[in-house]
């Protein structure tokens, strides 16, 4: 049985929410939801512990660490936030912050995710755009996206978010990884490169080198075609060149 792991980034329980438990009932496996407004993380401080020492050293580690680790051990993802000033909400975007040295240290690889983003009114496919890319550098190998302005309907129009969200179960189950889009392979190049200067961030190296990550061209649970694979290693040999 799958196991879907849900951040739930609404500080309410209205649109976002009934997004939500509709696209549940088109996935099956056992739900584990986090609501951010009742984790009541702390801001975030910008210390930077995260990125240069480890993410142990956030001063807000046993906060971020359980949600992290439940990730971790998910089959599928999904993550979720209204529209608030054309933005993520405060407390997502806050855990987004904390989360900040993933984008240095990928890890998600073999795990696929849902997003989903509503508004009364607009901004939802930037807002999207934004979760999407997000996991995209953490690693995600496939995000679907539910995006749904909601302002003056009197009731849910669910036949886009079945099937988007079918779509998102049967690939989780299906268990295949698919080929990376020629950004993650350059951007997983950078982090790559960057772990193999004269002088690294300790944590990054620490990570690439112990993961053995930085041997590969992408991450090995993932396939490359010939050709990314070429462009992996052009990109690698020219960042090491000039970073």
């Amino acid at each position: 049985m799958m196991k879907y792991v849900i951040i739930n980034g609404s500080p309410r329980k209205k649109n976002t929410w009934n997004i939500i438990n509709q696209a549940r009932k088109n996935l099956n496996g056992e739900f584990e939801e986090i609501h951010l407004a009742s984790r009541k993380i702390p801001m975030c401080r910008g210390c930077y512990n995260c990125i240069l020492e480890g993410e142990d050293k956030c001063p807000h580690f046993e906060y971020i660490n359980p949600i992290v680790e439940k990730i971790k051990e998910a089959d599928g993802f999904i993550i979720s936030s209204p529209v608030y000033a054309l933005n993520v909400t405060a407390i997502l975007k806050n855990f987004i912050d904390h989360t900040a040295y993933i984008y240095h240290r990928p890890e998600f690889f073999d795990k696929k995710a849902l997003v989903v983003v509503s508004t009364a009114g607009a901004g939802q496919k930037k807002v999207a755009k934004y979760l999407n890319e997000t996991l995209r550098h953490w690693g995600f190998n496939k995000v679907y996206n539910i995006a749904i302005a909601c302002g003056g309907k009197d009731h849910l129009e669910t036949e886009g978010i079945d099937k988007i969200s079918k779509k998102f179960g049967s690939d989780v189950e299906s268990g295949k990884l698919h080929s990376p889009k020629f950004g993650d392979v350059l951007f997983y190049n950078v982090w790559r490169a960057m772990a193999v200067t004269d002088d690294p961030i300790p944590a990054d190296a620490r990570f690439w080198q112990e993961t053995g990550l930085v041997n590969h061209d992408f991450s090995p649970a993932v396939k490359l075609n010939p050709l990314k694979k070429i462009f992996a290693k052009l990109m690698y040999f020219v960042f090491k060149k000039v970073l």
